[in-house]
């Protein structure tokens, strides 16, 4: 059980290799039981990324915040987004998902 107001940052390429079975429902529970849910995929560094995979697909509805994390840079970038008050994503999962469509 995560404290409340909990951020929580999940870090993944976001490539599965089944079916991603269960995977909708226990992250639509993690993301019920946290202020923030911020995915971190290592991919998002390449122009071209998709996300094709069933566990991506799963996954990017139910995330607050979709960032790229693989170099210093977008290590700075997530300092920066985890210390303002008020947080503006700049990377929602919605649009990134429907871009990638």
């Amino acid at each position: 059980m995560l404290g409340q107001g909990a951020v929580v940052l999940f870090i993944s390429d976001g490539l599965d290799r089944d079916a991603a079975d269960g995977l909708e429902k226990e992250i639509e529970r993690l993301h019920m039981s946290c202020r923030r849910l911020i995915w971190l995929n290592p991919l998002l560094r390449y122009d071209r990324y998709e996300p094709k995979s069933l566990g991506a697909q799963a996954l990017l509805p139910h995330v607050d915040d979709f960032r790229s994390i693989h170099n210093l840079e977008s290590l700075d970038q997530l300092a920066k987004v985890l210390t303002d008050p008020a947080p503006q994503t700049g990377h929602r999962a919605r649009p990134a998902l429907e871009a990638a469509q």
